[in-house]
């Protein structure tokens, strides 16, 4: 599907130009995670690297100017530029979510002055940070290439993610683990579920590579079950 479309857009160089700064916005994003996250689980302080509001700014400002570009090439190509310039915002409103779920990360940070551990579940929680971490530079080969195989393997091989950070947060909720002290647990409860958001919005950027715009977003029970 995006293959198709990257013809479209190098036929309008505003769309063109979007899509490259694609790359680095993804680029922004993984910065801004591992910033936050090195703020959460690192520090033993609530010391907090403000740049990450003034990337979230910049973010934020270019999903208004790729708005902007759409609408205008849209209004010059009509139905024929639909496909591409709706697909072109779901990836970067995608990315922008990514940016919100981190500054959440920072503001859970500044609100929980230690190093935050997960105590019994600290392997698993390591897991998914590396998993997440990785996925960064996974998506942006996967928009680079526009190559459909390492989509769907990207997806495949994080298909455990989402359970997981599912079931730690049940775990919290029900109050299973008890290693933890209350305001370690709300604060893990909400951390793995920041997680989970950035790993979809990442895991939906690499959709918009194989599925058509009504599907993007969403994976096929086939994936699903080759993952598993």
């Amino acid at each position: 599907m995006l293959k198709e479309l990257l013809a479209i857009f190098k036929k309008d160089s505003k769309l063109d130009e979007a899509f490259q700064q694609s790359y680095e916005m993804l680029d922004i994003t993984k910065d801004m995670f591992l910033k936050a996250k090195r703020s959460l689980r690192e520090t033993e302080t609530n010391e907090l690297d403000t740049s990450i509001y003034q990337q979230d700014k910049r973010i934020n400002k270019f999903e208004r100017l790729v708005r902007r570009d759409v609408l205008q090439h849209l209004a010059i190509a009509g139905v024929e530029g639909l496909p591409s310039g709706l697909t072109l915002v779901s990836i970067i409103i995608d990315i922008e979510r990514i940016g919100d779920y981190t500054k959440n990360i920072v503001e859970l940070a500044e609100n929980h002055a230690a190093r935050l551990h997960a105590g019994s579940h600290e392997d698993d929680l390591l897991r998914v940070e590396q998993a997440v971490e990785e996925a960064f530079s996974r998506v942006r080969s996967v928009l680079e290439t526009s190559d459909s195989d390492l989509a769907e393997a990207f997806i495949k091989d994080y298909i455990w993610l989402n359970p997981l950070c599912d079931k730690r947060l049940e775990g919290y909720i029900k109050e299973t683990d008890r290693s933890v002290s209350c305001g370690d647990a709300v604060s893990l409860a909400l951390y793995f579920r920041f997680l989970k958001r950035i790993h979809s919005h990442l895991r939906n950027v690499t959709t918009s590579v194989y599925r058509p715009f009504h599907k993007i977003g969403f994976v096929s029970k086939k994936v699903k079950n080759a993952g598993q």
